[in-house]
Formats: C-alpha cells, structure tokens, sequence
C-alpha cells in the first residue's frame, strides 16, 4: 500500500463524512435562521425557542434522509472489506 492510496483512501473518507454530515447540518442551520429571524422581528428572547425546533428538525432529518446514510455508509464499508487483500499486501 503506497503513500498516495491511504491519501485517496483518506480524501474518500472525508468525502463521505461530508456527504453524510451536510443534509442534518444545513437543515439544521436553515431552521436556526428562521428561528433567529422570528425571534428578532418579534423580540422574543425565550431559549426554548430557539432550540426545540433545531432539534426537531435534525430529527426529521435523520428520519427522511437515514436509509440513504446507511446505504452509503454500507457501501463504502462493502468497499473496504471487499479489497481487503489488496491493502494488506
């Protein structure tokens, strides 16, 4: 296994964890904005507000976007195992 394959293989893992992470994250920042948009036209400053639907909102989105996480997190790590071989030698 040469310097430039763990590299690849590396850049491979980045990609996936940034595909995976992005559709929890910006949904997450998107409902935050709303949130932080009504709470300052409306000067409501309660902290519950500001969390409860962010966390709602991940939670949607681990339920509609989860099957597909898995089935990319599965695989890569298909991937992995099925060329086991060739990283050992």
């Amino acid at each position: 296994m040469t310097d430039t394959y763990v590299i690849g293989l590396g850049a491979q893992v980045m990609w996936l964890v940034v595909k995976l992470t992005a559709p929890v994250l910006l949904l997450g920042l998107a409902v935050g904005l709303l949130v932080s948009i009504f709470q300052a036209t409306t000067q409501i400053q309660e902290q519950t507000l500001a969390f409860v639907p962010k966390i709602a909102a991940v939670i949607v989105a681990l339920l509609v976007f989860g099957p597909w996480m898995l089935q990319n997190l599965l695989d890569f790590a298909n991937s992995i195992l099925g060329n086991l071989m060739s990283y050992v030698m």
